[in-house]
């Protein structure tokens, strides 16, 4: 398996590239910004990018996914019940995408945003079981996503709650590979180190550790900072329709 990790600044974000070098079979996971990156990264692992994935539909930046899905022939993915205004490839939870022998299982983990998902990763070149997850802006290193951008506080509180259970019950030896690190205005608290472990952050992120459901909303609800400038009108934008 593949794995290549794209670190932006501005805005703070982060991007991969995974997939079977040996089936050529691979997907772009939360682009940011020039195409021509991901397009080369690819050529040079020899990988045909068959799907290009966006955790969520974003609001701190525009999306360059379904400009590269178009520019590789890949599909746009979003979770099933994302509300875009075009066509994509909507998946659900527990649905499989195949890259040769490298495994991509979603995991719906609402919360920061309603259509937000991971993706849960095998490599079945080693062995039938996950290595990583793909956090997006849900688990982060340090903290978790933020929860108004999407909806009320609460509401994305009370889902992120449950997201975060879902991804405790992982083996905690679970390799965290996140969609942003500190700086990014999707969190709070976050980590410069742009990768973890479940078990790490079960046991040290402030948010993710919190075993009560209350408590959680409380914190998560509390001293909320502004809003990425023009935030709506950009989830708005990635989602293909005006503010």
């Amino acid at each position: 398996m593949i794995l290549r990790q794209f670190l932006h600044v501005e805005p703070v974000a982060a991007s991969y590239l995974l997939g079977c070098g040996s089936k050529s079979a691979g997907a772009v996971v939360d682009p940011v910004g020039d195409i021509a990156p991901y397009l080369d990264a690819a050529a040079s692992a020899g990988m045909r990018i068959l799907y290009v994935i966006d955790t969520h539909v974003h609001a701190d930046h525009v999306s360059s996914g379904r400009k590269l899905a178009e520019a590789s022939g890949a599909r746009y993915v979003l979770f099933e019940r994302a509300e875009a205004d075009f066509d994509f490839h909507g998946v659900a939870d527990g649905e499989v995408l195949e890259l040769g022998n490298t495994a991509i299982e979603v995991m719906h983990t609402p919360g920061h945003t309603p259509e937000h998902i991971s993706l849960l990763v095998t490599d079945r070149s080693r062995v039938n079981e996950p290595w990583m997850v793909l956090t997006g802006h849900t688990l982060m290193v340090g903290d978790m996503g933020r929860t108004e951008l999407a909806s009320s506080a609460e509401d994305g509180a009370r889902a992120l709650f449950e997201s975060a259970q879902r991804l405790k019950a992982l083996p905690d030896y679970l390799e965290v590979w996140p969609g942003a690190y500190s700086g990014s205005v999707c969190g709070r608290g976050l980590s410069g180190n742009p990768s973890s472990t479940i078990g790490f952050e079960k046991r040290h992120n402030k948010a993710f550790r919190i075993a009560d459901s209350a408590e959680f909303i409380a914190k998560m609800v509390a001293d909320i900072p502004p809003p990425p400038p023009g935030a709506a009108a950009t989830r708005a934008q990635n989602a293909g329709r005006a503010a």
